[in-house]
């Protein structure tokens, strides 16, 4: 990450296969910038390290975390309980997106406070769709709480 530089998307993602359709989805969505963490681990440091003002000036930035479910390390449901949990990133909205369509995960993840919960299609186009949709929602129409 540059000093200087602000992103509009978080995407947690640790599936290499997963990363490489959403990282062309959102390379269709003009001028969104994106930065890409492999888990769960990767996003506490983003987030909770001390004295960083630029990760602090970066992920004020945020307009959107997509974050998947399974990650190794600190899994996703993990990672939103506790960036629900602090001040500074109560308020950045988060999207669960995932291969999972089991109730249980759906049903905590929205306990814990994810914004909206998407699961993965598996079919390119409707994949590329889904996140062109997502991420145009979240930065273009949704208006962010500037807490």
């Amino acid at each position: 990450m540059k000093e200087d530089e602000l992103f509009d998307i978080l995407l947690v993602e640790d599936s290499s296969e997963d990363l490489e359709l959403t990282i062309h989805a959102l390379s269709h969505t003009c001028g969104l910038k994106f930065l890409h963490l492999r888990d769960g681990v990767e996003a506490l440091r983003f987030f909770f390290s001390k004295g960083s003002s630029r990760v602090k000036r970066a992920h004020q930035s945020l307009k959107l975390i997509m974050l998947d479910l399974k990650l190794p390390k600190v899994d996703g449901l993990e990672l939103l309980r506790k960036l629900r949990a602090d001040e500074s990133t109560r308020m950045i909205p988060v999207v669960m997106f995932s291969s999972s369509k089991q109730v249980m995960d759906v049903a905590e993840a929205y306990n814990l406070g994810v914004n909206s919960y998407v699961v993965k299609p598996l079919d390119f186009d409707k994949y590329v769709k889904a996140v062109g949709a997502i991420s145009s929602y979240w930065s273009n129409v949704n208006q962010n709480c500037e807490a």
